[in-house]
């Protein structure tokens, strides 16, 4: 959990110096928003791959509990 805080604080002071140098008008907004969406969308892919059992995008746990039963044999 820190290092995630640290990380967003860190992209948000990346994105925030992006804003303040560039000039005010529609492209430079749309290209920032794109940008940011591209981030948030990595940020949650990796804390979904965090859990591969549970979340939005979940894996069966069938092909290693088969995997570990002929083990046993």
């Amino acid at each position: 959990m820190p290092f995630l805080v640290v990380l967003v604080f860190w992209l948000t002071l990346i994105f925030a110096s992006f804003g303040l140098f560039a000039p005010p008008n529609s492209t430079v907004i749309g290209v920032l928003f794109a940008c940011a969406l591209s981030v948030a969308g990595a940020i949650f892919l990796i804390l979904e791959l965090d859990r591969p059992f549970q979340g939005l995008m979940q894996i069966s746990s069938a092909p290693p509990r088969n995997a570990l039963a002929h083990l046993g044999r």
